[in-house]
């Protein structure tokens, strides 16, 4: 039945359903117990339960539908903000989930997040709603709401509830918070009530239910577990069959792209802060501050006038010293209760009277000073800082020691009792034990018990504190004082009584120190501004340990010899009403304000005895309302303008109700206190009157410093005003109190918020508390708890954005979540004029917690911004909310032509961009290339002169030469595959044959075989056999766009292309001919071909480009026989060579290197495929070592699977003997622009093997000619600059010092080819460019390729490409486009030549550059970025989709921090590259296509997400 009443009571509080709806579930929860329960609903009083949260509704009359407690005044606001959102028909896209991330656990076993935090100073949850009339109209009979019990309530709100935008009014709230929402302390007869406040009362505000709520357990929902998805349904398939249908009939799969549609729609809407129009120069800095808009409200006031309070009145018996006062009670009032304690049900649990508080706190003191250590050596002497660790429901043993140590005259520092090693803030309250020299701590026995232990039983070592000594300070283990000992008193001083902790916005917790003479004025202030008087009684709901409830429950009332009846946090929890029930029976009245005047005026509570008050940790109470005399004047309101809140000036509001804040005033300045209101930041200007500012407060009941840290203590406690004209108001010191207000007619003081509270975005203040209490206004709240929300900003593209975080129940559904986000968005967008850049939802339970249970707001801004937040849901608004962006950049019309600019370089004295290679000179070699132009003549004569030369050795993964070949049997087997091709071929000369082989030897023989028939050859990659449906087809595309006649490959290979799982991907039995060389004839060709010219076409290379193109290029062979006379003479290559290449040997130079080089140049290579690096790591960098090879090749993924796999393994290798100071070039071969960062780690961790950071370089090629730069054994270095990343967006290049912001390091690509020239081009109007301008690489040389091998044969293409000419300069010069873009810079080094040497920087690919907002963007840049966002992103890529700018991150972490990287994405690329991300896709890891030399395949991935075949893990649009 418990749990049933648990349910029940669920539904009032949660659902929001009719009264229909409410009678149905209650019925079905009811049917297994009907027969044990009578009908009755009514529970008796002694169980009130949890629905004691239920407190503040009417009971049900006759099916009529009740109106539901709400804020009214913000319910409404927000519902007419959203109201005119609707109007616009805001379409926002969902966000896609995979499936299986996020599991649910079931409902039952989240426990509920702790939703009351009533007794956390967050002033959002208790903002004093407008609790009047609601709940003045729900109370029936007096004790209706004491003995309130599990009741039912209509849901249904006053709204219809049919249409999902509306909203409906908050969740039932409890008169309890708003009654933990106040405080103040009144006096009327003999009783006082503590209990807590907030500054500000707003009549709009929902205050948060504080009750835990169970929920019911019929309709948790079971996720289906990561891999379980139901049978018969593939993975990738199962989301999209399972979880989409889309409303406006669009087929599934089409889904991502109506989502982006939607997202465009929405970002079409206007934003509301209009962009300024501004243009500035590129190198000026990139933002723009929005100019102030001239209607923005001013201050019109005059300066303000220091506020005084009434002085201080003279007291004829006051005691010299707190410690006096409890020395004379104690003596002789010995009797009197000083405090009595609650337990769990709210009926006392013991009383200590003022003599036994004396008898105890005198026992602690001398035992402090005597029995901890020896006579001569004392643990403590006075003065020392002592921490006392107390739990909120032991109050009498924190009031002995509290008060032992003042007797001791050591320091108190009472702080939390720490939960766990890692609590919330326990680094920040170690800081605080560390400034104030804390060794020591007090605690109770049951307090130790409970701490967290090591396995040894000792106490843990919590987080960031200094080494602690424990002392336990329970009665029985405490000394009686010798007779001859009494504690020393003196009169109030200076010196420092206790110090009370602090927390800051940042979250670092300082310890104010309050001195002996402040107390001591603060306890008389208090008592004359309450009219405090002997032998009365108080009511404290508060914390003891600090603020209110600490000066007047604990030091004030034994001044006073007041008895104190204090409700801890727990009581208040469990049984909300306890300390009416306290008041209650004491005859008394209560403290409070409005909404609780309203409920408790007919129970006889006076309007004048409500005290608000303001409280700050430094400068202790700051103002209070003073309990009146009957019918003297109701307390003073003011409604403002939200408007002129945000920007610091203070407006009633007129016109616009929706946006209003009403707030009351907290009464006058404490007695002997001078106040004034200064401008929160920059220097402490005083306000004018009509200007909200911070308070600050000059009086001797202060706090003194912050203990230990004299820097910040100035800034704060010595605050001296000035004038406008900067010069200071007099030498008085003020002290700021970090509380905003002003100060209103008839000196009274209103407090708008909290300092720490303030969130100031593009030059406006919002409060945080506001936000928190707009967002809690939107329904249905049931998606997330009520307390349990964060708001605060971070710095991101030189502005705050405001973040919210916020709890999400278990039982929310994705599509309420997104609607609820989607809501709160436009709910703020319209009440407070701002924009939310990111709103977050966490699973319950997971936001860090203060102590006392409230949520620790600067530990969950870290996690934010350290991506350890883990939220279930989440939702960015970069669009809408950054409007600081400069203005898209508009091209200018070519006005300047190409002959203007290269005259006007001219002039200036610029040389033009242009580089070249040395000269390849005339052939000295006898008898080589200048008999064989061809390289199959090469082959023949080495066979002949030096037949048993080794040429080519293949290694294995065990670094086993599995085969070699010298010039004769390379020659012989050749010989053979071209007999193979004659007799079972049937080809002409000039036919394609494709040439399908692993990497190895095989492959180069049949290239031969291949020259020596006459016949056209092209390497392919084989298909995977693993992956057949994808690597196949592209086998397939070759085959079909080269037309080819014959496939040469192996038997295995040959089974895979006909095999059943090949018949899947592709047609199998439209192959050509396949002729397997495993089994050769033994005959001899009648005769090997020999082409009739060099022109003649040798070998076509196909590849793919990152940009998803297949491109395959015909190489002739002169251009071959001239790149091997290149290469030969750069990287002086010899018959006696040996050279490692770890490539992969199908296209580009990587197949020169493998099957071309070695026949000219006669030096032996090493093969290693890379394929068997995977199964081996060391295999590469063993083979160097072993063979001491000065030269080797490799490509980037052969170098990041090194630096990656073996980065930490150099000791062992180095153990092993590995040693690389014999490689004197080692290069890397890529179409790209140079990975610095991959070939700088690689150098640094393999220099302790011995490998020079010289020997590292990199090589350039291109489609239309496949080595242009190669890193050589003469030539300087290459040279490394840093470029401006703006500029560059520019198309231009500005170099920078390196560490410059914003710089962007660029290595040369290595020395330029022999015979080879390039020149920098602009590619719209292909004119010459300047030095250090950025432009295409245009190339001229006698290995270019000789065109494009296409089906159609597209001439323009081809001219465009291969043979083109310049607009202006040398209009006969042929030259073929690269598609890079680079620059030429002349360097101070000299070439071989002994001239300057000029060296080319590439910086991208054309086809790949992203034009977005006007400027060019490279991929990789990007990538780079967001790469570095998140330890979890393991790669990145990045593409364009309709100018919307989409991220996809390889997670590599666990799927909880899948949503974690969506706004660390969004800011890094906003900061660093200031471009709004459109969408984020997270991924699994190997997603990103890469090609064999690892690059990545942008355009492969955006066709992918695009058709929907990524199974994303997330996938979101920000807005």
């Amino acid at each position: 039945t418990l749990e049933l009443v648990f349910c029940l009571g669920c539904l009032e509080v949660l659902c929001d359903i009719t009264q229909k709806g409410y009678e149905k579930k209650r019925a079905k929860l009811l049917g297994p117990f009907l027969p044990q329960i009578t009908t009755s609903r009514d529970c008796s009083p002694e169980a009130p339960g949890p629905s004691s949260s239920s407190g503040g509704r009417r009971n049900r009359s006759g099916g009529a539908r009740d109106d539901r407690y709400r804020s009214d005044i913000h319910t409404e606001a927000v519902q007419a903000a959203l109201a005119k959102h609707k109007e616009e028909k805001m379409a926002l896209p969902m966000p896609t989930k995979r499936r299986s991330a996020f599991v649910q656990s079931p409902v039952e076993n989240c426990t509920p997040p702790d939703t009351s935090s009533a007794s956390e100073d967050e002033g959002s949850l208790r903002r004093q709603a407008a609790l009047s009339a609601v709940l003045a109209q729900s109370l029936q009979s007096p004790d209706y709401w004491i003995n309130r019990s599990v009741q039912s309530s209509s849901t249904s709100s006053s709204t219809s509830s049919s249409t999902s935008s509306t909203l409906s009014h908050g969740e039932n709230k409890t008169p309890t918070s708003a009654l933990a929402d106040i405080l103040a302390s009144t006096r009327i007869g003999a009783t006082h009530t503590l209990c807590e406040h907030t500054h500000t009362t707003h009549t709009c505000m929902d205050v948060t239910s504080s009750t835990p709520e169970r929920r019911s357990r019929v309709d948790s929902r079971v996720d289906l577990p990561p891999n379980a998805m139901p049978r018969g349904m593939p993975r990738g398939q199962s989301r999209t069959s399972m979880l989409d249908t889309t409303a406006d009939g669009v087929p599934v799969n089409s889904r991502v792209s109506t989502k982006i549609q939607q997202l465009l729609n929405t970002l079409k809407r206007p934003k509301r802060p209009p962009l300024s129009d501004f243009f500035l120069d590129d190198s000026e800095e990139i933002v723009e501050v929005p100019q102030p808009d001239p209607n923005t409200p001013r201050p019109e006031g005059r300066q303000i006038i220091p506020v005084k309070g009434e002085p201080l009145g003279v007291v004829s018996n006051w005691p010299p010293a707190l410690q006096a006062a409890l020395a004379r009670w104690g003596a002789s009032q010995a009797k009197s209760p000083a405090l009595t304690t609650l337990d769990v049900t709210g009926k006392p649990l013991y009383t200590l009277t003022y003599g036994k508080l004396w008898s105890r706190s005198l026992k602690l003191a001398y035992t402090l000073l005597n029995k901890l250590g020896t006579k001569n050596e004392p643990v403590l002497r006075p003065g020392d800082r002592v921490a006392l660790v107390y739990p909120n429901t032991d109050p009498a043993m924190f009031w002995v020691a509290f008060y032992g140590c003042l007797l001791a005259e050591v320091i108190p520092v009472p702080i939390e009792v720490p939960l766990s090693r890692q609590d919330a803030g326990s680094l920040q309250i170690g800081f605080l034990l560390g400034s104030c020299g804390v060794g020591l701590a007090l605690t109770s026995e049951i307090c130790l018990k409970g701490l967290p232990k090591t396995p040894q039983g000792e106490i843990m070592q919590f987080k960031g504190w200094p080494r602690m000594k424990w002392v336990v300070t329970d009665t029985k283990y405490l000394t009686k004082p010798s007779k001859d000992w009494q504690p020393h008193i003196p009169t109030a001083n200076t010196d420092t009584a206790y110090i009370e902790y602090k927390a800051s916005k940042e979250g670092t917790v300082m310890g104010v120190a309050v001195s002996k003479i402040a107390l001591l004025t603060h306890c008389q202030a208090l008592t004359q501004a309450c009219n405090y008087c002997e032998g009365e009684t108080l009511v404290n709901v508060l914390d003891c340990k600090k603020d209110m409830g600490l000066w007047h429950g604990v030091l004030t009332s034994v001044m006073n010899r007041i008895h104190t009846i204090t409700v801890p946090y727990a009581v208040m929890k469990a049984c909300p009403m306890s300390w009416v029930q306290r008041v209650h029976i004491h005859k008394g009245s209560v403290s409070s304000c409005d909404a609780f005047l309203n409920v408790f005026q007919s129970h006889g509570l006076k309007p004048e005895v409500i005290c608000p008050c303001a409280s700050s940790p430094e400068a202790l109470t700051v103002a209070i309302r003073r309990p009146g005399a009957r019918g003297t004047a109701l307390p003073a309101r003011a409604i403002l303008s939200m408007g002129g809140l945000s920007h610091g000036v203070i407006r009633v509001n007129t016109e616009d109700k929706n946006s209003a804040l009403t707030v009351q005033d907290v009464g006058h300045v404490m007695p002997g206190a001078l106040m004034c209101i200064v401008k929160p930041d920059g220097p402490p200007q005083l306000c004018k009157t009509d200007e909200i500012g911070e308070i600050v407060l000059n009086s001797r009941a202060g706090g003194t410093m912050y203990y230990g840290l004299p820097g910040v203590t100035k800034n704060t406690f010595e605050v001296i005003p000035v004038n406008q004209a900067g010069a200071p108001m007099g030498d008085i010191p003020f002290t700021r109190t970090g509380l905003l207000g002003f100060v209103g007619p008839g000196s009274l003081v209103f407090v708008v918020g909290k300092n720490e509270g303030l969130l100031t975005v593009s030059g406006r203040r919002h409060n945080a508390d506001d936000l928190v209490a707009t967002a809690l206004a939107v329904e249905p709240v049931k998606t997330v708890y009520r307390g349990r929300i964060a708001v605060f900003s971070v710095t991101v593209f030189y502005d705050e954005r405001i973040v919210i975080v916020a709890e999400q129940r278990p039982d929310a559904s994705e599509e309420d979540s997104f609607q609820w986000m989607s809501r709160v968005l436009q709910a703020i967008d319209s009440i407070h004029q701002v924009g939310l850049y990111c709103l977050a939802l966490v699973p319950a339970n997971t936001l860090p917690k203060t102590p006392l249970g409230g949520i620790h707001i600067s530990e969950t801004k870290q996690n934010f911004l350290e991506g350890n937040l883990h939220p279930c849901n989440i939702l960015l608004c970069p669009h809408t909310c950054v409007t600081n962006l400069p203005k898209p950049r508009q091209k200018q019309p070519g006005i300047v032509g190409p002959a203007s600019i290269m005259v006007g370089n001219l002039v200036a004295g610029n040389r033009m961009a242009q580089a070249a290679g040395r000269e390849l000179g005339v052939v000295e070699e006898e008898g080589l290339v200048r008999k064989h132009q061809f390289l199959s003549e090469a082959l023949q004569w080495r066979a002949q002169s030096d037949p048993d030369h080794v040429l080519y050795v293949l290694l294995n993964a065990k670094g086993a030469a599995v085969c070699t070949a010298t010039c004769l049997q390379l020659h012989k087997r050749a010989e053979k595959i071209t007999s193979a091709l004659m007799e079972r071929g049937g080809l002409n000369t000039g036919d394609n044959v494709v040439l399908l082989y692993p990497p190895g030897i095989d492959l180069i023989a049949a290239f031969y075989g291949c020259l020596y028939a006459g016949v056209i050859p092209v390497t392919v990659r084989p298909p995977h056999p693993q992956n057949l449906a994808a690597t196949l087809p592209t086998v397939r595309m070759i085959m079909d766009v080269s037309k080819a006649a014959c496939i040469l490959t192996t038997q295995p290979l040959m089974r895979i292309l006909r095999s059943r799982e090949a018949a899947a991907s592709v047609n199998v039995k439209t192959w050509p001919t396949i002729i397997d060389t495993d089994d050769l004839p033994r005959r001899r060709p009648p005769q090997l071909y020999k082409p009739p010219t060099a022109e003649m076409l040798a070998y076509l290379d196909f590849s793919v480009s990152t940009t998803g193109m297949l491109t395959g290029v015909k190489m002739s062979h002169s251009a071959i026989s001239t790149l091997c006379r290149s290469i030969k003479l750069q990287c002086e290559l010899y018959s006696s060579r040996q050279i490692a290449i770890c490539l992969d040997p199908y296209c580009g130079l990587g197949f020169v290197q493998w099957c071309l080089s070695s026949v000219y140049s006669g030096h032996q290579s090493i093969l290693i495929p890379p394929m068997e690096l995977e199964l081996s790591l060391p295999l590469w960098l063993s083979t160097l070592s072993q063979y001491k090879i000065r030269d080797t090749f490799c490509s980037y993924s052969v170098m990041e699977l090194c630096t990656k796999g073996l980065g930490t393994q150099t000791d062992s290798l180095k153990a092993r003997g590995m040693n690389l100071s014999c490689v004197r070039s080692c290069v890397v071969i890529a179409e790209e622009r140079p990975r610095l960062a991959l070939t700088q780690s690689f150098s640094k961790l393999f220099k302790d093997l011995g490998l020079s950071p010289r020997a590292v370089s990199t090589a350039f090629g291109s489609r239309v000619n496949l080595a242009i730069c190669l890193q050589g054994t003469a030539g300087p270095d290459p040279s490394t600059v840093y470029v401006d990343m703006k500029s560059l967006r520019h198309d231009r290049v500005r170099l920078v010092e390196r560490g410059a912001p914003q710089s962007l390091p660029l290595m040369e690509s290595g020395t330029i080819l022999p015979g080879v020239r390039v020149i920098i081009v602009n590619p719209e109007t292909r004119g010459p460019l300047g030095d250090s301008h950025l432009g295409e690489i245009w190339v001229q040389s006698p290995h270019s390729s000789s065109g494009y091998y296409t089906i159609y044969g597209e001439e323009s293409l081809q001219a465009d490409h291969f043979n083109t000419r310049l607009s202006f300069g040398e209009p006969h010069t042929l030259w073929a486009r690269t598609g890079y873009l680079g620059f030429v810079k002349r360097t101070e080094l000299l070439g071989s030549t002994g001239d300057r040497h000029d060296a080319l920087f590439v910086v991208g690919q054309l086809d790949e550059t992203l034009e977005l907002r006007g400027l060019r963007y490279h991929p990789i840049d990007i990538e780079t970025s967001v790469s570095r966002a998140h330890r979890s992103i393991a790669e990145s890529a990045v593409f364009t989709w309709t100018n919307l700018l989409v991220v996809v991150a390889e997670l590599a972490g666990s799927e909880q921090e899948a949503l974690d990287l969506v706004p660390l994405v969004t800011n890094v690329v906003l900061e660093e590259h200031h471009l709004i991300v459109g969408v984020v896709v997270i991924v699994d890891p190997g997603v990103i296509p890469i090609n064999s030399r690892g690059e990545k395949q942008r355009m492969h991935l955006r066709d992918s997400f695009l058709a929907d075949q990524l199974d994303p893990i997330y996938v979101a649009y920000n807005m």
